[in-house]
């Protein structure tokens, strides 16, 4: 490690260390990159997202105030739905007097379970695939998210859901009697896709779940822009870093501390995901052309390669 790093790292520890954080001071030693040693990096971001307040004397307070929280959404917006799930047409007098999978009122159960499925089809292709060139999202997690896997649980996860919505396409063909036979496509011996996975035994998840959970639950809350392709490879990082923090107590709640600041970076840029927003001033195609303006007056050769 050279003597510089070793300085840069003692300056972020400097800031760090007081009983209020100097923000500025913070940004501006940020802005040429945060190191990774020591957690500096994990802590850093959860500070510049404001997630930790700058006052050290509240982080404790504070963390366990907000990870209840995500705990609570778990048991709103996955748990209890599982639970309704499992519970759902068992009997005939339910599916014909109170609920069913055709009942149209928009405050069916069956109606918001179908449409959550579409949203969690996207995310679920996504997030498999996230990041490719490394195994970390495939790899299981050291802190599985025991109010999903508690074993003691029949519920529906989304895992679950996903394999239960996703049907394998058939091929119909009619034969000259006029019978009309379905089969199976024929398996390739083509290398194995993105989207194949090696299946962790029960009571392991893998990381790319705890991101689709997060994900999940973020279009649940925010149903005005729910899902949006490129969300993922937001959140990734995130959760990468928080999730490889060397500090434990931190690590095991990665998945909550992550869901709060991306939720806080959605914020600010969550114009960008809204297709209506596209041609206005605050959409991402009009900062495209204000950036390849900029560039143009700035770096003529650049802007015409690209």
């Amino acid at each position: 490690m050279s003597s510089l790093h070793k300085s840069r790292i003692a300056d972020f520890q400097d800031v760090l260390k007081e009983p209020s954080i100097a923000l500025e001071k913070l940004r501006e030693l940020s802005f040429s990159g945060i190191p990774c040693e020591g957690g500096l990096r994990c802590l850093c971001w959860k500070i510049l997202l404001n997630y930790l307040p700058l006052e050290r004397a509240s982080w404790t307070s504070i963390l366990a105030k907000q990870r209840e929280l995500y705990a609570q959404f778990l048991r709103e917006m996955i748990i209890q739905p599982g639970i309704a799930k499992a519970n759902m047409g068992v009997s005939r007098e339910d599916v014909t007097f109170e609920d069913h999978p055709l009942n149209p009122n928009p405050d069916s159960r069956w109606n918001t379970y179908f449409k959550d499925n579409e949203v969690l089809l996207q995310i679920d292709k996504d997030v498999r695939r996230l990041c490719p060139d490394i195994s970390f999202f495939q790899r299981a997690t050291e802190y599985p998210c025991l109010l999903i896997l508690d074993p003691q649980n029949e519920f529906e996860t989304l895992r679950k859901r996903v394999e239960q919505t996703t049907l394998k396409s058939q091929t119909v063909a009619r034969n000259r009697s006029g019978v009309t036979n379905m089969s199976s496509p024929q398996k390739n011996s083509a290398p194995s896709s993105l989207n194949e996975y090696e299946v962790l035994p029960n009571g392991c998840e893998a990381h790319w779940e705890v991101v689709e959970r997060i994900l999940f639950i973020y279009a649940k809350l925010n149903p005005g822009i729910a899902y949006v392709q490129g969300m993922n490879e937001i959140v990734g990082p995130l959760y990468y870093t928080f999730a490889t923090d060397p500090n434990s107590e931190w690590k095991e709640h990665a998945e909550a501390d992550t869901f709060f600041c991306f939720t806080n970076l959605m914020a600010e840029i969550r114009d960008n995901f809204i297709k209506s927003l596209d041609d206005s001033q605050c959409g991402i195609t009009y900062k495209m052309e204000k950036v390849y303006s900029t560039l143009k007056d700035k770096d003529v050769e650049l802007y015409l390669k690209l």
